[in-house]
């Protein structure tokens, strides 16, 4: 990992655990704030410890975009768990012949990029 990213990386852990920090619910209610607090806290520990063995830069580009995905998906519609994709299980379209497997890779190509670690770890 080069220098910069690894600022970078560090970067994104602590603006994480500021905006946890700073976190208040939808609700207002301050047990469901207490909750997404220590969710939000949780999944970047879990998410980045996973990662932190990660020495491919594709791989690391990859999961800070996520992170920086998720970070602004959650301050923008003020909830802090990744926001469904709401897929039917055969609804992508598909030719002639193809076969489920084609359609599961479909399904895998199709998710957005803000999903990807979600699936791994919970």
């Amino acid at each position: 990992m080069t220098p910069v990213t690894r600022q970078e990386v560090l970067g994104l852990y602590r603006k994480v655990f500021r905006i946890a920090k700073k976190w208040q619910s939808a609700s207002g209610q301050i047990e469901e704030t207490i909750m997404e607090k220590e969710y939000i806290k949780n999944e970047a520990k879990t998410l980045f410890r996973k990662n932190k063995n990660v020495t491919d830069p594709k791989l690391i580009k990859q999961c800070i975009e996520e992170c920086e995905a998720r970070i602004e998906i959650g301050l923008h519609y003020n909830i802090p768990y990744p926001r469904p994709i709401h897929l039917p299980p055969m609804g992508l379209a598909h030719k002639q012949g193809r076969t489920l497997r084609h359609q599961e890779k479909l399904r895998k190509i199709s998710k957005p990029i803000y999903l990807k670690s979600h699936d791994e770890v919970s």
